[in-house]
């Protein structure tokens, strides 16, 4: 067993999400559902391995858009992601699984899970803007129905921002309306994304 399938990641119940509304694609009603979503008696860590494959649960993904004036930043999964049925799409989002180890000193193991991932994948070398964009939530594929992404927008004031890790491919800044003309080759979740961005 590898070492991300013993890796303990933050979850709720999928009835949790179903009880506050379920809803599909992408929805901008962030007071109405993070309370719900991110209270402390429903939130438990479980073996990624387990819950990969079990839609009971929804694994939390905060999902980071980086973005300044009216680009985006922008990259390709390698082929050496560790979600193998993401590899070879293209995405503006920065994120992954809030770990167990999150929890170790912190407050909000959430945040300090997000910003794990900013600066695992990313130089961020600009100050920035932060706001809650909305969540996503896409039962139609085997990857959405076990994962319920919360996208923040990080509004950069300068486009300092470069990969860290090498599987992050053909990484830059686009213009919104240029990478929006590009959905289809996009993920889903960015697909999502970038059609609330194109329109705001």
């Amino acid at each position: 067993m590898s070492e991300k399938t013993q890796e303990r990641v933050l979850v709720i119940p999928t009835a949790v999400l179903h009880k506050a509304g379920h809803f599909h694609g992408f929805s901008n009603r962030v007071e109405h559902y993070l309370p719900r979503l991110l209270e402390p008696a429903n939130l438990s860590y479980r073996p990624r391995g387990e819950v990969e494959g079990d839609p009971s649960f929804k694994q939390i993904i905060p999902y980071v858009v980086l973005r300044w004036g009216d680009q985006l930043f922008h990259y390709t999964r390698g082929k050496q992601g560790s979600e193998a049925r993401l590899r070879a799409l293209r995405s503006v989002g920065i994120g992954g699984h809030v770990a167990e180890e999150d929890r170790a000193g912190a407050a909000h193991p959430y945040r300090t899970g997000m910003l794990r991932e900013v600066m695992e994948e990313v130089y961020l070398e600009s100050d920035y803007t932060e706001r809650c964009l909305g969540l996503i939530n896409d039962d139609r594929t085997p990857v959405g129905q076990v994962h319920l992404g919360v996208v923040h927008l990080f509004d950069l004031t300068a486009p300092q921002v470069r990969r860290r890790e090498e599987v992050l491919a053909s990484a830059g800044m686009a213009p919104i309306a240029e990478l929006h003309r590009q959905r289809e080759e996009f993920e889903t979740w960015s697909q999502f994304v970038l059609d609330e961005l194109a329109t705001a």
